[in-house]
């Protein structure tokens, strides 16, 4: 009896273990992460509104309705990410995450003297070789160094109300996400 008891009791903690890694192994086998998502509905470099009037599923779920969100997938071997934005929004920020949907780097309306948006996103090798002959426009930008050469930026635009939807739903297409090859 004894025997059949810790058989058992070591079957339930076996399973437990198991369990467990499974749990913990999901996100990083799964093929429903926000890259495949964000890549089904969209190329490279190519803005997508992420909110549900877009008819796109939402890539990254907004805790608040008040903000709407567009992301862009990028790929730094095709050189580095410039990000910029024409327009006003009463408040945006902005997150660049890694393939793996870790966030690498958050800034808001606040970071830049005159709130808008103007970023590059770049490895530390193409970082090392931009500073050597910095090209003329990219002196006033936000570096963010990313250990990842792929990777999702999200801009999200505050909405206080409906007055302002019109304002941040043009902002959010004003954006620009492009590849600017080094020299």
């Amino acid at each position: 009896m004894l025997r059949l008891l810790h058989a058992l009791l070591l079957g339930l903690v076996g399973a437990g273990i198991v369990h467990i890694a499974v749990l913990l192994l999901l996100p990083m086998i799964s093929q429903n992460d926000a890259w495949s998502r964000l890549a089904a509905s969209s190329d490279l470099y190519k803005i997508t509104r992420l909110d549900a009037e877009s008819g796109v599923t939402p890539v990254v779920r907004s805790v608040d309705p008040l903000f709407d969100a567009a992301a862009c997938r990028f790929d730094l071997s095709d050189g580095v990410l410039k990000v910029t934005a024409n327009g006003h929004a009463p408040f945006w920020s902005v997150s660049v995450y890694n393939r793996a949907g870790e966030n690498i780097y958050s800034f808001n309306d606040h970071t830049l003297p005159d709130g808008g948006i103007d970023f590059i996103v770049l490895t530390s090798t193409q970082l090392v070789e931009l500073r050597k002959e910095m090209p003329e426009g990219l002196d006033k930008s936000i570096y963010v160094e990313s250990p990842d050469e792929q990777g999702i930026v999200v801009v999200r635009g505050f909405v206080p109300d409906k007055s302002w939807e019109k304002q941040v739903v043009d902002f959010l297409r004003g954006i620009s996400c492009a590849p600017e090859q080094q020299q």
